[in-house]
């Protein structure tokens, strides 16, 4: 079974910071790619960033030049970031953590819980 736990959402005024964190672990054989999601009242759940296994990153234009992914591997756990700079409201969301994992028996898609995001003006 594999596990995603986020943290780091929080409250913050436009053109502030956050910090997002999401920890993956249990049966995991490798992850191939990790990526963070949101979600807006009203609106489709859309791709923030994603990182893979090489270190090769993508960015939704809307936060190209504000938010940046990283990745590190620990020895059982590996965690996904997202720095998040010059906030907007338009930022305001859930967001959730996103892994392509490979266990036992093949790949799966996983997600977090989700963390809010709430940006004031």
């Amino acid at each position: 079974q594999v596990q995603l736990v986020e943290s780091g959402g929080g409250l913050v005024q436009a053109g502030g910071s956050l910090r997002l964190s999401c920890a993956a672990s249990g049966s995991i054989w490798a992850i191939n790619r990790m990526g963070w999601y949101r979600q807006a009242p009203g609106k489709q759940r859309e791709l923030v960033a994603t990182i893979l296994n090489g270190g090769n990153t993508n960015y939704a234009d809307s936060v190209k030049g504000r938010f940046t992914i990283s990745r590190d591997n620990a020895k059982n756990t590996v965690y996904l970031y997202l720095q998040m700079n010059s906030l907007k409201p338009e930022d305001t969301a859930v967001y959730y953590c996103n892994a392509l994992v490979v266990v036992a028996t093949g790949t799966v898609q996983c997600w977090g819980q989700g963390t809010q995001v709430t940006v004031s003006s």
